[in-house]
């Protein structure tokens, strides 16, 4: 089996160290094409007004300086045209992606584009609490990946869907369990923005959430992270909702 393995927060990241520990684990032919720099929080974006640059670091290692859209295109369409991957890889991110995060998130982005391109792909994030990124228990995804991702190999993935999978903060044998949920929503009435001024008086600001008391609701991504659980979430690229399209189309009968 062929792995191509992608994330958003660069090619020097610990979760991509991580990620190809994983697919190792499943395959000894693993790519790695990952982006040059931080991408995270870019989504779906390709780099359409910039040109691509390439850098081999090893064997079948490859920087982009690109997102991670720009870089499973050119694994799958450049790299590997010869012989497509039979899995991508996307992760694993440096905090969870769940709920709201899947519109934003360049690891939910590179799994797309494989699916887009008619691969199998899966999403891998883990999970960090109070103790930031210092902290991050990487050996929780190191530990329980490989099996998670067989399991969902071995039940299939139809075309047309990324697998989102996220990993609680918490050391591999705290894991609680395994949850297939739905994807979350929070309560944006904690979004703010933190307005801020540099040494020189001038304004500037950062999108922030404030810390207050929120229950995530039952099934969902975000209650299966805060009971330790793994949460895995199918997530549909036809992003059409079928109720609404028969109702509209109702409303434009006239």
């Amino acid at each position: 089996m062929r792995i191509l393995v992608t994330n958003d927060d660069g090619i020097h990241a610990p979760g991509l160290e991580t990620l190809e520990g994983i697919a190792r684990a499943l395959s000894d032919d693993v790519w790695v094409v990952a982006p040059e720099t931080d991408q995270s929080g870019v989504s779906h974006s390709l780099s359409l007004n910039d040109p691509l640059r390439l850098r081999q670091i090893s064997e079948k290692r490859f920087a982009v300086k690109g997102t991670p859209s720009d870089c499973i295109i050119m694994g799958v369409a450049h790299l590997l045209k010869e012989h497509r991957p039979d899995l991508v890889l996307s992760g694993v991110n440096r905090g969870q992606n769940v709920a709201e995060d899947v519109t934003y998130s360049g690891t939910i982005a590179g799994a797309m584009e494989g699916t887009i391109l008619g691969i199998r792909s899966i999403a891998l994030s883990q999970a960090y609490g109070a103790s930031g990124r210092a902290g991050i228990k990487w050996a929780c995804a190191a530990a329980h990946g490989p099996r998670v991702i067989r399991k969902i190999l071995e039940t299939g993935i139809e075309p047309g869907i990324v697998v989102n999978v996220n990993f609680p903060d918490c050391e591999p044998d705290a894991v609680a369990g395994i949850a297939v949920s739905a994807q979350g929503r929070r309560n944006q009435e904690l979004l703010r923005i933190d307005a801020r001024q540099d040494g020189r008086g001038n304004p500037y600001f950062w999108l922030a959430f404030a810390k207050a008391r929120f229950e995530p609701g039952n099934g969902t991504d975000l209650k299966a992270i805060a009971e330790n659980r793994i949460a895995v979430t199918p997530l549909r690229l036809d992003l059409t909702d079928e109720p609404e399209l028969t109702r509209f189309a109702k409303a434009f009968e006239e």
